[in-house]
């Protein structure tokens, strides 16, 4: 199977095997997803903001509520991790303390903080007993907030947190009574999750997801709001295997709530979260849907915020890569509404990814192409394929492929009429095989449609015009194989003499203007004009 192949298979058209079509988006999607999000880390560090090799001065642990944990005053300098060492599993309680509030200040650090040093040192295991202190509130807080930014290492690092049982006492510390430690249980559970679908899992089967969803109903307090909203978007993250569905079911009726919350990181990390839910089967698709958050989504698209725009458009980008009627979904809540201001966004990958979702929707049936032209995007489409950035050029190329291969011949030629062909056949002259191969996919489809009513010699006078004709005869010369074939396939059947005299068999016809127009088939001088009439 070509690459051109594979690519096409990736969309939804009617004859395609369905199961593999499936598996290919999903390795596009992948491809669509490589940069790294700055505003969504799977992972944080808890930085403490004063300088770590300074002594503190007095300050209190409080509750959210304002209650004092403890008077956690101190002037006294962070211990080496020798003295760590002798003191943390000492018999003097304020020698305990004192080393444990050094190693999270050790951990605290902005830059390079020791994180192996401490697990060399053998460390962990003291942490995480001091979790269970019930009776010592802010001697879980230090041991915890150390504990946690240890998890926000590498994945080895955080293994080692999750092999000492770290995950069954955060749980449990989810339902102290000083929030300040439930916040810190939240914030290690979140980087737990966020390093990979194993941790996800270990986290969700020592019953987190329950007690995460009872807080985030129960709670006020915005910051620690935040920090559930996105510890349970990493609870839907990752793959290979996916979060179990029975997880996301339950999560789904607060995420909808999380989603409504007019608070920008809340709303943020709620649409991730939602992004990675429907980055799935049809059948994980569904899910959102039935239970009606794609109106609020819809909503998102329009935000001024890109922070919240992108996942927002990722999520809507992946439910479009559903079946039909889930798509229908996206276009009957006025979801095509947001993308002309979409695809003149100042943010390249916002352009590209909205530019993606669209090719989903030309994959579709011909009611939705229709939609698609109606909601007037063909314009803007063309604009990003003539100053895009590259890889937003390259999905505006499968908009109007997809268009050319699923769309009737009216809708077909209608890119021709609002001058796609320049700047499409331009992409013939680009590295990437893979969007040759797709344009030449194109343009026989133009030329196709063209010839089926008898208005191949327009067609061929505007792809010869628009310097496309001169690009298919390089590449005769491509050294790629199948791309040389194709170009010369395209020029024998459709430039050659005797195509020419296939489209113009017997006396040349007389040029003929409809009512509202067009030209029929005429010389080359009238079809000039770029009309067809249909």
């Amino acid at each position: 199977m070509t690459d051109q192949e594979n690519r096409l298979r990736k969309f939804k058209n009617v004859g395609k095997d369905l199961e593999e079509r499936r598996s290919n988006r999903q390795e596009n999607q992948i491809e669509l997803r490589k940069n790294k999000k700055e505003e969504q880390m799977m992972k944080r560090r808890n930085i403490e903001s004063v300088d770590v090799n300074e002594p503190l001065s007095p300050v209190q642990v409080n509750n959210s509520d304002g209650s004092v944990i403890q008077n956690a005053a101190t002037n006294e300098p962070i211990m080496t991790l020798d003295d760590i060492k002798t003191h943390i599993e000492g018999s003097d309680p304020m020698k305990v303390l004192s080393a444990v509030r050094s190693t999270r200040r050790l951990l605290s650090r902005e830059r390079n903080p020791p994180i192996g040093k401490i697990i060399d040192a053998n460390l962990i295991p003291s942490l995480v007993r001091y979790l269970t202190a019930d009776d010592n509130p802010l001697l879980q807080f230090e041991a915890a907030w150390a504990i946690t930014n240890i998890a926000s290492g590498t994945t080895e690092q955080t293994k080692a947190v999750v092999k000492s049982g770290a995950v069954e006492s955060f749980v449990h510390l989810l339902q102290s009574e000083h929030m300040n430690v439930v916040e810190q249980a939240v914030w290690a559970l979140g980087n737990i999750a966020g390093d990979g679908a194993p941790q996800r899992d270990r986290v969700t089967e020592a019953g987190a997801v329950p007690i995460l969803i009872k807080l985030s109903t129960s709670i006020t307090n915005l910051p620690m709001l935040r920090n559930i909203t996105w510890t349970i978007s990493n609870l839907c993250r990752n793959k290979n295997p996916q979060p179990k569905i029975e997880v996301i079911q339950e999560l789904l009726p607060t995420l909808k709530l999380l989603l409504a919350n007019d608070d920008r990181d809340i709303m943020t990390d709620a649409c991730w979260a939602l992004s990675y839910v429907t980055d799935s089967t049809d059948e994980r698709i569904q899910l959102p849907l039935d239970i009606g958050i794609l109106p609020r989504l819809i909503h998102l698209l329009h935000s001024s915020d890109p922070r919240i725009t992108t996942p927002a458009l990722r999520t809507v980008g992946n439910i479009v890569t559903g079946n039909d009627m889930q798509t229908q979904c996206v276009i009957e809540e006025g979801g095509l509404n947001a993308f002309g201001q979409l695809l003149k966004h100042q943010k390249n990958n916002i352009v590209k990814e909205a530019a993606w979702a669209l090719s989903n929707i030309t994959a579709g049936n011909t009611s939705q192409i229709q939609a698609f032209l109606d909601a007037g995007l063909l314009g803007p489409v063309i604009e990003v394929l003539r100053s895009g950035d590259f890889k937003s050029q390259k999905e505006a190329a499968w908009v109007i492929t997809n268009l050319s291969t699923g769309g009737e011949i009216q809708q077909i030629l209608q890119p021709i009429q609002a001058g796609i062909m320049e700047p499409y056949g331009l992409l013939l002259d680009c590295q990437d095989g893979k969007i040759v191969q797709m344009v030449l996919e194109g343009l026989r489809n133009f030329l196709l449609a063209a010839k089926q009513i008898n208005q191949l010699e327009i067609m061929t006078n505007v792809v010869e015009e628009s310097g496309t004709l001169d690009r298919l005869e390089q590449l005769q010369h491509h050294s790629n194989e199948d791309i040389y074939k194709a170009a010369y396939a395209l020029l024998e059947e459709f430039f050659s003499d005797e195509a020419a005299v296939a489209a113009n068999p017997g006396e040349a016809a007389v040029p003929e203007v409809t009512p509202e127009g067009y030209l029929t088939m005429g010389s080359n001088e009238d079809a000039t004009e770029h009309q067809f009439s249909f």
